[in-house]
């Protein structure tokens, strides 16, 4: 098996993570693959660094370099526009985001071009749906992230993720807003994470991993992964909801070491790196049966 992965975003978001998670995990399988990515971007250079397989994305490279694979997966939209006007045969595309697919002529013909799409969630799996994509050609494919050791006790701050930082300040005043995820967590006692839309949120599995405690906003694929008052606490978009949960989360004495405990199983039985990749690596041989 020979797979072309293609990702061309500029930065080092949750999809990109999960590019090099794969990409780990397929060279770790004994899987021929190759990353196309942006020259100079983050997921490009830490590829590179780890000695992965890797070349600088051009839409002349990936016409010639597609030929020789036998699937190309695309992970990003940009990358899957361009799959698709390079006319890339057995192509499987990743959606990760939670906003209604485009209805315009140009916005079809590129979603019909895709053999399968790999949806990180089953609300993603639901945009699909409604644009008229067949069942048959989606698959849900949850983030995959490492079991990594458990925080140093003690820890005391309050840090956030997501969009809404505006919030964030304004409901807990001492928060820290995060920018290094993987080393930020090192000195978080609570992550909280507020966002509008959320196609799932890497970053609250990631803190999860680590034991930190998570309030996140209440919002349909982030449901998918936190069960309320269970392996975290839900939140409504308001300051007495967001300072409630933080507060429980904080006291030692309260429910705060039940949920790191129930979050760190509920990632090694639904979201580890090997499941994401095992996963993938099922819905690659499922393509190649269906083409041979």
């Amino acid at each position: 098996m020979r797979v072309l992965q293609v990702d061309i975003g500029r930065t080092m978001r949750g999809g990109q993570w999960q590019v090099l998670r794969l990409l780990r995990g397929l060279y770790a399988a004994g899987v021929e693959t190759l990353l196309l990515a942006t020259a100079g971007a983050p997921l490009f250079e830490r590829a590179q660094a780890e000695g992965l397989p890797v070349e600088a994305f051009s839409p002349l490279r990936l016409a010639r370099t597609a030929a020789g694979f036998d699937l190309v997966h695309a992970h990003d939209a940009h990358s899957h526009t361009w799959a698709a006007l390079t006319g890339c045969r057995r192509l499987v595309v990743s959606r990760r985001v939670a906003f209604a697919v485009g209805s315009s002529p140009l916005s079809r013909w590129k979603y019909g071009r895709a053999r399968h799409f790999i949806a990180v969630s089953h609300h993603v799996a639901s945009q699909l749906l409604a644009a008229g994509i067949d069942a048959a050609r989606i698959s849900v494919i949850y983030d995959g992230v490492p079991l990594l050791p458990s925080v140093p006790e003690g820890n005391t701050a309050v840090l956030a993720a997501g969009k809404l930082t505006a919030l964030a300040r304004e409901s807990w005043p001492a928060v820290r807003i995060m920018h290094n995820l993987e080393s930020d967590l090192e000195e978080a006692a609570v992550m909280l994470y507020l966002s509008e839309s959320e196609g799932l949120g890497s970053a609250l599995l990631l803190a999860m991993s680590r034991g930190v405690p998570v309030a996140a906003s209440d919002l349909p694929a982030i449901r998918e992964v936190i069960h309320d008052g269970v392996n975290g606490i839900l939140v409504r978009h308001d300051a007495g909801s967001i300072q409630s949960a933080l507060r429980l989360l904080l006291q030692p004495d309260g429910p705060r070491r039940a949920i790191i405990e129930n979050a760190r199983r509920t990632i090694e039985l639904r979201f580890t790196e090997s499941l994401m990749v095992q996963a993938t690596l099922r819905v690659y041989r499922e393509q190649l049966h269906a083409a041979a």
